[in-house]
């Protein structure tokens, strides 16, 4: 799987009314449940994710598992979208190519 197709699975249960659900559930003290976003991302986390995506160069995608933080960070300041969404996705890209091997 790349990193493109994760993202299309990730974006198919965008804005899901049982994912808002499950979110709140899982909620810390601030009211947000960032390891939820990708069983239930919101449509503003979905685009952040996509303008990532828009930017990253096409090595930067065929190895974005082994992109380093700095690299991360990097991508989401130039792409203006908050780094942990992108962290968090990419770790979950992250654990889902492990499942599948």
């Amino acid at each position: 799987m790349n990193i493109e197709r994760y993202l299309d699975k990730v974006a198919a249960c965008a804005d899901d009314s049982y994912g808002r659900q499950f979110r709140r559930a899982f909620a810390d003290h601030r009211g947000t449940a960032d390891l939820a976003m990708l069983a239930s991302p919101s449509a503003e986390e979905v685009r952040q994710l996509k303008a990532a995506m828009a930017i990253m160069t096409q090595d930067e995608k065929i190895n974005a598992a082994k992109l380093s933080d700095a690299q991360i960070l990097k991508i989401a300041q130039d792409a203006k979208i908050d780094p942990a969404i992108l962290a968090v996705f990419i770790n979950g890209y992250c654990i889902e190519l492990k499942k599948l091997k």
